[in-house]
């Protein structure tokens, strides 16, 4: 099938309040053509090169995301025109990110991450480190950012009872932030293999890639894992 046709079939099957964001790293420019021919106008990107050659080069109402793990010394590439960076897993990120952000005259979006899986190569906040982030005056003296939500990734395995715990605690750790003050709308979690799953669990954007773009070649650098 075509990209133009496998994202077609993909946002038939996702509800209309679930943000799909096409996870394009390491695919050429003309895939995201025709990803964006084909009326997608939200793309992922790991690489913070590769993510500003591609805003330089494809149309300027992208709204580009930052989904990878971000090193505090690349924030200030980005931070021009990013629209979400999805895995901040750091106050000391935060505090970069909002440093950019002001001389940049603007505020970026941010979701936290927390880690869920079973695996130490996955990284984020667990419960407590989230809550004495949350609760520290460095962080709420930081005006240029907004924390829009949550983002996890599961265990990569096929076990689904597994997943779906996963899914569940991330799900439950954001129902407890919510107030009647929060402004937390985005769950971000779920990849192509367990996307309808993590909707199933009340995520409200998923990042896929090779269900739309086919697989990655063999060279997806270190740490790449099929979203």
């Amino acid at each position: 099938m075509s990209i133009k046709n496998n994202l077609l079939e993909i946002k038939s099957s996702i509800p209309e309040n679930v943000t799909l964001v096409a996870v394009s790293k390491t695919k050429p420019v003309s895939d995201l053509m025709e990803a964006y021919e084909a009326g997608q106008r939200i793309f992922g990107e790991n690489y913070v090169q590769e993510l500003v050659e591609k805003h330089e080069q494809l149309p300027q109402d992208i709204e580009w995301h930052f989904i990878g793990h971000l090193q505090s010394r690349k924030v200030k590439q980005i931070a021009p025109f990013v629209s979400l960076i999805h895995g901040v897993d750091s106050l000391k990120l935060l505090e970069e990110i909002n440093k950019q952000a002001l001389k940049n005259n603007r505020s970026i979006d941010c979701l936290l991450q927390i880690h869920i899986a079973e695996e130490d190569t996955k990284f984020g906040l667990d419960e407590v480190e989230l809550n004495d982030l949350l609760d520290s005056e460095t962080f709420k003296n930081l005006k240029n950012i907004k924390i829009k939500g949550l983002m996890g990734m599961a265990t990569f395995t096929e076990n689904q009872d597994q997943i779906k715990k996963e899914f569940l605690h991330l799900k439950s750790i954001f129902d407890k932030l919510q107030t009647p003050n929060s402004k937390l709308t985005t769950l971000s979690m779920g990849m192509s293999g367990d996307y309808k799953l993590a909707i199933e669990c009340g995520s409200t954007m998923v990042r896929i890639g090779s269900s739309i773009f086919g697989t990655r070649s063999p060279l997806t650098p270190k740490g790449g894992i099929q979203q």
